[in-house]
């Protein structure tokens, strides 16, 4: 399920020119080592980002919610209460006591992902071998099937902290990974401990790409330690103006994975390609998103040779939103606070109710064309 708050054939469309400064680009290009497999060895990788803004004069198509040259989007949802990690309105009361479900799921262009539509938030890390994973959060929405459930890294304790000592589904790690799960505030519902709530999809997958959870078991259970989380991120209300340039997207590089994100203005998402593919789970579904988030991370070394963003401290950073971009700085004091996002000129940045995806690929160097 989207969370679009317009359909491409509910409405009449309308076109208007929207007029932007000359073409310009900002792209991330760095050459850093980082460990590969479980081997120890290093490799030399680079990652980069390749953002592209609409070319003066480009006419494009815009549905009639979208109001003219002031840039105010009155899609958004009316003031009332909200989901914390979506901005949406909050249809169910009782999912307002819930906490929320970090789950690690596997990102193998072979394997799709699964259950990736009902997610609030999901982050996309470097892990070890140069490939990425990600870590689905739920809150507002469950799914029965979420997967393939692959293991945990240290970097996990930090990145999730902000989020209110969340249950953490998992396959589980190495010693060393599992003690710090273990001995930190994130709940621990690995594959060993997950009585009932995970299971085996019993397709022809090799066995380490058929574990998943079933999110719907998971908000079921009492997890007296788990508290509800906090909003990530400020939301726009009707009447607030889009912040930014216009953008048609951007283009990334997670070691080995090409990731390409493109603004529909009909569907008022953006349409992931991955390694020049579109981007679709096991059932078909293309992986869409209403904001991208982009943080530069450091990435010293970790465990058996993986990656450990280093996710306190500042870095650049850019939102993509509404068909919008922001460039912009990110802040964290420590693992329990949210990440902070102020433009250029110090303004806190809003985002579009929806879900949001988080890219954390390798610092670098940003250079505007």
């Amino acid at each position: 399920m989207r969370f679009s708050r317009t359909s491409s054939s509910s409405r009449p469309r309308s076109r208007r020119r929207l007029a932007t400064g000359a073409l310009v680009a900002a792209g991330l290009v760095v050459a850093a080592c980082s460990s590969g497999g479980g081997s120890g060895g290093t490799s030399s990788t680079q990652s980069s980002l390749d953002v592209s803004t609409l070319a003066p004069n480009t006419e494009v198509s815009v549905p009639d919610s979208v109001t003219d040259t002031a840039g105010v989007d009155t899609t958004v949802p009316s003031t009332g209460p909200v989901f914390p990690l979506t901005g949406l309105p909050l249809t169910d009361p009782a999912a307002a006591t819930r906490p929320a479900i970090v789950v690690k799921v596997g990102n193998y262009d072979a394997h799709p992902q699964r259950g990736a539509a009902n997610a609030d938030i999901i982050y996309e890390e470097i892990i070890n071998a140069n490939v990425s994973r990600f870590a689905m959060i739920f809150q507002s929405k469950a799914s029965k099937e979420v997967g393939p459930i692959r293991s945990g890294r240290r970097q996990d304790v930090d990145l999730f902290g902000s989020f209110n000592k969340p249950v953490f589904a998992w396959a589980g790690g190495n010693a060393t990974v599992t003690g710090e799960i273990r001995s930190s505030d994130l709940v621990d519902l690995s594959q060993t401990k997950c009585d009932g709530t995970c299971y085996r999809s019993g397709d022809d997958s090799p066995i380490e790409f058929t574990l998943m959870f079933n999110i719907e078991k998971v908000f079921a259970k009492t997890f007296p330690t788990a508290g509800v989380p906090p909003a990530q991120f400020k939301y726009r209300a009707v009447g607030d103006a889009l912040q930014g340039s216009a953008s048609l997207g951007v283009k990334l590089t997670m070691d080995n994975y090409k990731i390409d994100w493109t603004w529909d203005p009909n569907k008022q998402q953006y349409d992931r390609n991955q390694n020049g593919r579109p981007d679709k789970g096991k059932a078909g579904d293309l992986l869409t998103t209403e904001n991208i988030v982009v943080l530069e991370m450091v990435y010293k070394p970790g465990i058996s040779g993986s990656p450990d963003a280093q996710s306190t401290g500042n870095g650049q950073a850019w939102v993509f939103t509404g068909g919008n971009m922001v460039h912009d700085t990110w802040s964290r004091a420590d693992r329990t606070k949210v990440f902070s996002l102020k433009d250029d000129s110090g303004n806190v940045i809003k985002l579009t109710p929806g879900r949001t995806f988080i890219e954390l690929p390798r610092k670098g160097t940003t250079v505007p064309k």
